[in-house]
Parts: C-alpha cells; structure tokens; sequence
C-alpha cells in the first residue's frame, strides 16, 4: 500500500512500463521503416533506426541503473531521433522534440521538463538559423523571422503542454501523498486493530482460565429483573457443573438455594437496581446441589456513553476458608467432646441474659449441675467410658430444656444450663427454675448403656436467679457454684437454691483457705495432746489433735478448717509437720519420764501420696523415735478407694514398727472384710454410738458388738466421747475398752499435758 503512494516507485513503474512499449512499438515500426529507408538509400535514416532501437533496449534491459540515468537517457534518444528527423526528413519532425519535454515533466519533473523544452527549441532556432531544415511560414521570409515565429510557436505550445503536465503531475503527487497518509492511518489504525484485536484474544483466553469464576451478565434496566449470562469461564463451569451453553441465558439467581442468605441477596438486588458495584459472601449451589461459598464482586461496565451495558461478576470459591473459620470458631466456643457451648460461649450468653435482666428485662436462671461421684466410673472403667457418659449427659441435658435455652460443658464433669425468658414474676421463675433442676435430675438418675454396661448417673444442682440489682454474669454464676456445693454438702443427688446466707459461708470459707496457706508460717498452728486411759483410768497414751488460733485471736474448730484443708491438698503439708510435732512430743514426754505413745490422724489425701511411706521413713529417721510408739489414725473412708494398694502401703508401714487405728469406727464403710485383711491395732468407736450409752439400747448393743468383735479379732479397742461417770462405769467393766473423753483429759498443750502426768504416780503402759 505505501509503495502504491509513493510518487517516486509510481513514475518508476509507468516509465518501465513504458519502455517496454516503446521497445516493442520500435520493433514494429523500425523494421519497415528501416526497409524504407534502404531501398530509397536513405542510410542515415535507416542507421539511426537502428541506433535508437539498440540504445532503447540497452535502456529497457539495464534495469540495475539509476532512475534518472535511464530517464536521461530515453530523453536523449527521443532528442536525437527528432533531430535526425528533422535533418532527414524536414520541418515536420520537430514534432518529436516535443517529447522530451512532454516526458520529462511525466518521470523527472517541471523544472527537467522546462529545460528540456528550452533545449528543443533552441535546436529548432539553430537548425532553423543555420538552414539545417526549411523552417517556412507562409507569408514571411524563409530566414530569421520565420524560424524565430516557428520557434515561438513551438516554445508556447511545448510550454502550455508541459505546464499542464506538470500540474497534473504536482496534483497527482498531492493526491498521492494524502493518499499515502490515509494508507499510512489506516495501516496504523489496522495495526492497532490487530493489537487491540490480540489483546482481546490474550484477554478473552486469560478469563477463560483463570481460577476465579467470571460472569457476564447483560444489563437490564427495569426493577427486580433478571439479568441474564452472556458468558462464563472454564472456572465457572468447573465448580458450578454447568456447561456454558446451559447457564447462558440464565439469571444469576439460578445459582441461589435453600440455605441462600434472603437479606444478603436482598442487598445485592438493591445495589443492582443502584447501577453500583457490590461485594458479598454467599451460599450457592452447583448444579448437582451441592451447597459451596463464594466470595464474588459484582461491577457495573458502562459504554461510552455512559449507559450501563453489562456486570461483571468475579467469584472465588472460600467454602474452605468458611469451613475453617467455622472449625476455628467451634473450636472456640464449643467442647470438643460433648459439642455443647463452652465456657466462653456460655460467658457471652449470661452476661447478656444479666445485662438484659438489669436493663428491665425477664428473669432467666443459671442451673450450675456437678455430676456425683463420677471420678469413680472415670478410674474404674476408663476415660473412654467416661467421655461416652459425659455425652450422654450432655445429650440428656438438650432433651429437657427448651431450644432457647443454653446447655454448657464447663470442664470435668461440670454443665451449665443458662434458662431464659422466665417473666417478671420471681417466685413464678423460681419456681420454673427449680421444676427444671428437677426434671434434670430425673433424666440423669436414667439408665444408660455404655460397652452393654448399665450405668446411672446423679447430680448436685444449684439454681441461681440475677435478683440482686447490679449483678454480672461471673457473679450469678458463682451463686449458682455456691448452691451447687451447698446440695453436695447435704447428700447429694438433690437442688439447691442460692440464699445470701450461702455466698457468706463461701466467703468465709476462701477466707480461711486463704489464711489457712499461711497459718503454719505464721505459727498460727498447734499441736494440742488428749489423753487416752485404761480401765483403771490411768494415762495409756494421747492423741495429737491439730488448733488453729488466727493471728485475730478466733480459734477455728478442727470440724471447719480440716475438710478445707483436705479439699485444697493444704492437708498434706499439715499432715507432715504433725509428724513431726508428733515425733517432738514423744521425745519430750520420753525425756519427761512418760513415753507413751501417741495417736496421729492421717488423711486419706496424705496416705494416698506417692512419697508419703518415704516422708515417714525420714521422719523418723530424723527424730530417732521409734515407730512403735506412734499410731497412725485413718478413717473407712480411706479403704473405699482401691483397697489391695492401701493394705499394700500399711504393710511396708508396719515394717517400720508403725500401728494403725480405724478412727469414727462403725459410721463409714459397711464392708467389714478388711478387719481381716488390715494390719489393724486399734479400733475407735465414734462417739455417737457412745453419747447415749447405756440408756440407748441400740447404741449399747452396737457397743457391745464392737468389743465382742475386737477381742475376737485381736484388737484393742478405744473408745472416744466419754464425758460422764456413768458412761465411764459402764464401759469400765471387764473387757471394756480404753477410754478417751473430757471426763478425763480435753486436749491441752504439751506443757499441760506433762504438768499434768507428773502430777501421778502411774507408770507409762
């Protein structure tokens, strides 16, 4: 196309074209003409034929020379032929030199053109001056007027041709130019089509294969309607099931399902008919129903003249990503075993119930539910057991209470029922509250079947109402605690309702724990001695009994801070240093004259430690007091809890020289057996069977048994309480116990104690 405007490549083409006919013209016509010439003996005619021809054909042939050269030299052929002709033939050949200028304006241009007419007409003044040729105008002279009238002639005429020529040379040039600009625009703008067009396939196929499902969706104007695909990519068809051709067509809603969030489609429908872009998280479903999320934004694309054409909806499929940010928060705010609400959750959840209640809202109620002795089933049949009856628990719970309402898994063996919506009525919630404490009692005193073993489960329920103005949700939950203990405390398996009376018995008692943890560094803490007395109510032994005297000045009663001191493990370093204030006493009564040996309570927390035969061992060691003098007091409920190791432990004790006594004997375990199997020296019958001995007959023939028992056995027997005379003649009589009770002896310190003994005469037993 350029070539083709290009002035110069165009006069190059027509004057090769042209050649090639003048050649060819020149054959045809030299040949007679030459023939001519011979036979009327014209042989320089006939010789420049020839001439010119050859000199044609060099030109035609020589195709490697210069443009111009060639121009030039068809030009002078053209020249020489007509002034040959003009010599041989005459005047009227001056009609080819007006070639040269005529073709000349054609390849070369004006200014060529001019000269070579100014040349032509030159030649024909001089031909004509010189009487080469017959210059003749009729009426003048045959001399210098008329060759100077033919010149003129011939110079107007050549000049008004070779003017016109040039003109329309220099018209054709400019068309050829703005010619060649429009080729030069159009190429470019054609070549910018194809760029344009190659990025739009580079694009078009990107789309396609990009992993984010692509929507084109032609707009359409009109409220609530649909706006139907126009395109989709291989993604799209990939997660989706749908093949092109079935979605084209379609409205994006054919996408939509069951679990399809309405407000969210509602808010998409809403920027839509707002011709504004939109991101949202939706629930879709594939073809085959298959629910997945998607997290797509939707972009209007206008024309050019801002009309809104298409949208453009790009996808990304983050149903992984919900389904882990749905594990994470599951994990976050529900118990991995039972799949309850967790702590957390249940935290939120009260806080608002009491934030609401506060505001003027219903009464809910807290049921706080510790299952009763299930350490027990955990050790004896295994966590696997345990956890399956923990969900059935859980499971249990979910079928008593409403689907408003909370079940929660606190941990261990702890639930939570949070109620809600009780009215505003408090007895009538109360009353609600506590009917559903009872009904989840009910279903968890149901059999179950775990591994074809029948198991039943109880609990202890406390149930706490936010009455108190104020109240945070942490607060009413430790009511709901306090109560829970509180129906522990009185036997278990029952409902306890939260009273003010309950969370200041709790406070007191974190308060003694508390100041229980620094009683033995502060010296707070004391061994006290109570004599024990044979039959003639002499001194036989003592039992070391432990005081607490706060730095106040309280004294607080064994009865109180030693289960505390059990439930917190303080017991176990209290356990140890009463052994060895126990070993510190012997060796001040033995230096004193009165070695008798004393009586240690041990705990079943501290017996059942795994170092504890070792401490004693050291103890002792330590001390240099001989394990014979010391007997270790246990209760039955130390054999409740696997008895061949605790038998095991007091055997390696024994080989020590350490004694032991069944303390509070006949209140506790009814299994009997170990009497036979234990390493037993004592038996101490509890003080209840005592207080109304001997008017009680029942009390009495219970006495009675024990002693007929224990001599039966082997076992010396003492008995605790005695506070009378006349108990002390009843059991005085032959085969009687040993005695102990403030009729003889209340505890007292050491320094009593011994002041005490060295005012008798009785020898240590």
């Amino acid at each position: 196309m350029k070539q083709f405007y290009d002035l110069a490549r165009w006069r190059a083409r027509i004057f090769s074209k042209l050649m090639s006919i003048v050649l060819l013209a020149g054959v045809v016509a030299a040949i007679p003409s030459t023939l001519m010439a011979l036979a009327d003996g014209m042989w320089p005619i006939a010789a420049m034929d020839v001439l010119a021809l050859a000199w044609i054909f060099a030109i035609w042939r020589l195709k490697r020379l210069p443009y111009a050269v060639r121009v030039l030299n068809f030009l002078a052929v053209l020249y020489l032929v007509g002034v040959g002709l003009m010599l041989g033939v005459g005047a009227v050949s001056q009609i080819y030199l007006m070639a040269p200028p005529v073709l000349a304006v054609v390849f070369l241009g004006t200014r060529q053109a001019i000269a070579a007419l100014l040349l032509s007409g030159a030649t024909i003044l001089a031909l004509g001056l010189g009487g080469y040729t017959q210059l003749f105008v009729e009426g003048l002279d045959h001399g210098v007027l008329s060759s100077l009238v033919v010149t003129l002639n011939y110079l107007c005429v050549g000049a008004a041709i070779t003017i016109t020529c040039g003109t329309l040379v220099k018209g054709l040039s400019q068309t050829l130019g703005e010619m060649q600009g429009f080729a030069a625009s159009l190429e470019h703008k054609q070549a910018r089509l194809h760029e344009l067009n190659a990025e739009l396939r580079l694009t078009s196929a990107a789309v396609a294969r990009l992993n984010d499902m692509v929507l084109i969706a032609r707009a359409v104007d009109a409220p609530g309607a649909h706006q139907p695909i126009i395109f989709a990519n291989e993604a799209f068809e990939r997660r989706t099931g749908y093949r092109r051709d079935e979605i084209i067509g379609q409205s994006m809603r054919v996408l939509h399902g069951p679990e399809t969030d309405p407000d969210e489609v509602a808010r998409i429908l809403w920027a839509v008919a707002r011709n504004e872009p939109v991101k949202s998280e939706l629930l879709n479903y594939t073809k085959g129903g298959d629910p997945y999320w998607v997290e797509m934004e939707m972009v209007p694309f206008a024309s050019e003249g801002g009309r809104h054409t298409h949208w453009v909806v790009v996808g990304r499929d983050i149903t992984e990503r919900r389904n882990s940010a749905r594990a994470i928060h599951h994990l976050a705010f529900y118990d991995v075993l039972t799949g309850l609400p967790n702590r957390r959750l249940l935290t939120e959840r009260l806080d608002t119930l009491v934030a609401a209640r506060n505001a003027g809202g219903p009464l809910g109620a807290v049921l706080f539910i510790d299952l009763d002795n299930f350490k027990t089933v955990n050790d004896a049949r295994g966590h696997a057991t345990g956890d399956a009856l923990l969900r059935s628990v859980g499971e249990r719970l979910v079928s008593v209470v409403r689907a408003r309402d909370t079940v929660a898994r606190l941990g261990g063996d702890e639930f939570v029922i949070l109620l809600q919506d009780l009215g505003d009525d408090v007895p009538a919630a109360t009353d609600a509250a506590v009917k559903v404490a009872h009904k989840v009692l009910a279903t968890l005193g149901a059999e179950v079947v775990i591994d074809d073993q029948l198991y039943r489960s109880t609990g202890s329920i406390g149930v706490a109402l936010p009455l108190r103005p104020g109240l945070s949700g942490h607060d009413l939950l430790r009511e709901a605690d306090v109560a829970m203990y509180q129906a522990k405390a009185a036997g278990r398996n029952g409902v306890a309702l939260f009273e003010c009376t309950m969370l200041a018995e709790a406070e007191q008692k974190l308060t003694l724990e508390r100041d229980l943890a620094v009683a033995l560094d502060n010296r707070e803490l004391a061994m006290h001695l109570q004599l024990q007395v044979g039959q003639d109510q002499r001194p036989i032994g003592a039992e070391l009994l432990m005081r607490w005297r706060r730095s106040d000045g309280i004294l607080v009663p064994p009865e109180v801070f030693i289960p505390i001191a059990e439930s917190t493990g303080l017991i176990v370093p209290l356990g140890n240093w009463a052994l060895r204030q126990a070993c510190e006493a012997w060796l001040r009564l033995q230096q004193a004259g009165h070695a008798l040996p004393l009586s240690v309570n041990v705990s079943p927390v501290q017996f059942r430690q795994p170092d504890f035969v070792d401490q004693v061992r050291a103890v002792l060691r330590d001390s240099g007091v001989p394990g014979a003098q010391l007997i270790f007091e246990v209760t039955e409920g130390l054999l409740m809890e696997d008895l061949d190791q605790t038998i095991a432990r007091m055997h390696e004790l024994t080989q020590l020289g350490i004694r032991f006594s069944v303390d509070d004997f006949g209140t506790g375990y009814s299994n009997l057996a170990y009497l036979r199997k234990m390493p037993l020296y004592e038996l101490k019958i509890d003080k209840s069977f005592i207080r109304d001995t001997p008017n009680d007959v029942n009390g009495t023939a219970i006495v009675q048994s024990i002693l007929a028992m224990a001599e039966h056995l082997g076992i010396r027997v003492v008995a605790e309480g005695i506070e009378t005379i006349e108990q002390a003649k009843y059991l005085s009589a032959p085969g009687g116990p040993c005695m102990q009770g403030f009729l003889f002896s209340r505890p007292a310190p050491l320094e009593d104690i011994l002041a005490t003994l060295s005012g008798t005469d009785s020898p240590a037993a």
